[in-house]
């Protein structure tokens, strides 16, 4: 077939059919489409790693959003402090579970590191994704969701509290014996806007059993000694 017939059948440029053709000629596949996007889990059956997805659904609803890209694709985007390359690199390759052979990219803006991966599908994995910021809608989870953080709560607190906690040394004066000293002790801190997300956070330390209060209208603290080892245990340092 003509180039010109076949780009005006596929309603493509051309110069993009050219390509493609000198492509296949050369390496049997054009670039770029070496890997077929894989089969979703909520509307095409494919298996989902529970763990992987609780995480990264704490990850998303800590600092994360969807965006529409080109041609019915979604983009994921999760931004994180430039100074954890530990948990920006863990990322990509929580993404590229959930989304196998997935190939996540990242960029870097003031102070922090934008990670985003793309596929058609996020919108069935995160429904809670919408038009407007998460504390102006609704963020309840779906049945399934509920069972895949039943299943790992500790996997969705890793989620949440390396994207919008911190793990803080507090200090208090006390006197003891007639002189005043000084204790140190350190406090793990869930900060979010979001009314649902904060309840979310407190469910999810109810399941994985780690005493929590909340310290003033947006934050959720975690300050006991025995409950902070215990969440370190769980969800390990952000670094």
């Amino acid at each position: 077939m003509p180039d010109a017939e076949n780009a005006a059948r596929h309603g493509v440029a051309i110069k993009t059919i050219r390509r493609w053709r000198r492509e296949y000629q050369r390496h049997g596949r054009p670039r770029g489409q070496t890997h077929l996007a894989p089969p979703c889990p909520r509307c095409e059956g494919a298996a989902l790693d529970d763990r992987a997805y609780a995480e990264l659904l704490g990850w998303y609803l800590g600092d994360g959003h969807i965006s529409r890209g080109r041609r019915g694709v979604f983009n994921l985007h999760i931004f994180n402090d430039v100074r954890y390359p530990a948990d920006n690199a863990h990322l990509q390759v929580l993404m590229g579970t959930v989304k196998p052979g997935g190939r996540p990219h990242t960029r870097l803006s003031p102070g922090c590191v934008i990670t985003t991966i793309s596929w058609k599908h996020w919108p069935c994995l995160f429904p809670q994704h919408g038009p407007g910021r998460k504390h102006e809608r609704p963020m309840v989870l779906e049945p399934w969701q509920v069972r895949a953080v039943e299943a790992h709560p500790a996997a969705f607190l890793r989620g949440l509290f390396h994207s919008d906690g911190s793990r803080v040394r507090n200090w208090a004066r006390r006197e003891v014996a007639g002189e005043l000293k000084r204790y140190d002790y350190p406090r793990w801190q869930f900060k979010n806007v979001s009314a649902d997300i904060r309840e979310l956070c407190c469910w999810a330390l109810d399941l994985a059993e780690v005493p929590w209060r909340q310290s003033n209208q947006q934050t959720i603290s975690v300050s006991t000694r025995a409950a902070v080892a215990r969440l370190d245990t769980l969800i390990g340092l952000k670094c």
